[in-house]
């Protein structure tokens, strides 16, 4: 059960972190991720480049979890390289919990386990911004809150997938973010008005997805056959960004700035052209209203099996030599 507000310190909004509007996403730094991720992982060197040129271009902020691989380490070490410690605000994620039933003192012993392990390997004294990697282990909250009360996270919230964990999510009064997955196919949450409600409870709201772990950009000889029901809705999009004079990533990226409540939009890359493509097209700002509805007029629904990257069958991400975690 999730506990409220009443019977733990209740949140404080991310106000004072001042994040840009552009979140670096870097799993790709850890491990292989994404069906469209041609490069594979990026040597240091790579990491280090773009990094510096997301800093230079106004991103102040990324986005890791102590489950990417070598990730929190390569971040760790290329940050304090780059003289980029407490200049770029790290958000990261705890470890997996045990699905299994866990005592109060068990909670406690992982949850501060798996902090004090990223602390070290991202090489702060405190995490900036703490989520739980899974909805279903915001039970365990309160170790969390206890972590927070010692100065080892300054922010704490979760990282979901679904309507109703979310909406308990925010109702507990406990989150001060919520990381949720939204796209040009994948509109569950905005439609449902949890977004709103995020925004209505100075919740800082984050969005992953943006590109469907790759399955927007990739060609549609390439989707793999397992994720072809996701091809009419495909078609439609490239209808629309052939009207709009906009390719799919530049329509992908701009629609979730306009998102209810959205504080940062977080993109992965692998390389530092990547990179300042995105930036281009964030400085264009959100996309228009009328091309949105045009959306919802012509984009089909898809099924969670397409939705959920979790629910991909392994061959779909097989077929391309990565991994797909979320």
């Amino acid at each position: 059960m999730i506990p409220t507000i009443q019977q733990a310190l209740p949140a404080t909004g991310l106000k004072d972190l001042n994040l840009s509007k552009l979140m670096l996403g870097t799993a790709q730094f850890g491990m292989p991720y994404g069906i469209a991720n041609l490069h594979g992982r990026p040597s240091y060197e790579e990491v280090r480049e773009i990094l510096a040129a997301a800093f230079e271009g106004g991103v102040n902020c990324l986005d890791t979890a102590a489950s990417y691989g070598e990730g929190e380490e390569i971040v760790g070490r290329a940050l304090r390289e780059l003289n980029l410690v407490g200049r770029i605000i790290v958000v990261t994620k705890i470890r997996h919990l045990p699905d299994m039933p866990m005592s109060g003192r068990a909670a406690d012993a992982f949850v501060q386990r798996s902090v004090e392990d990223s602390l070290r390997r991202l090489r702060l004294e405190e995490i900036p911004v703490c989520l739980f990697h899974r909805q279903e282990d915001f039970r365990c909250v309160e170790s969390l809150l206890k972590l927070k009360q010692k100065g080892l996270v300054r922010h704490i919230g979760c990282s979901v997938m679904d309507l109703e964990p979310t909406r308990a999510i925010l109702n507990s009064g406990l989150a001060e973010a919520v990381q949720i997955p939204a796209n040009l196919l994948d509109r569950r949450f905005e439609r449902a008005g949890v977004c709103r409600h995020a925004e209505s409870r100075s919740v800082g709201l984050f969005v992953r997805s943006v590109f469907l772990q790759g399955l927007l950009l990739i060609p549609e000889s390439a989707v793999p056959p397992e994720l072809s029901d996701a091809i009419p809705a495909r078609r439609a999009l490239e209808r629309l960004s052939v009207e709009s004079g906009m390719t799919i990533a530049e329509m992908a990226l701009r629609y979730t700035l306009g998102v209810d409540g959205v504080i940062s939009v977080l993109a992965g890359v692998e390389t530092v052209g990547q990179l300042r493509q995105n930036l281009t097209y964030v400085g264009r700002g959100p996309l228009d209203a009328g091309l949105i509805n045009r959306f919802s007029e012509t984009v089909p629904d898809l099924p969670d099996s397409i939705l959920k990257p979790s629910l991909w069958p392994p061959t779909a991400n097989a077929s391309q030599g990565q991994k797909v975690t979320k």
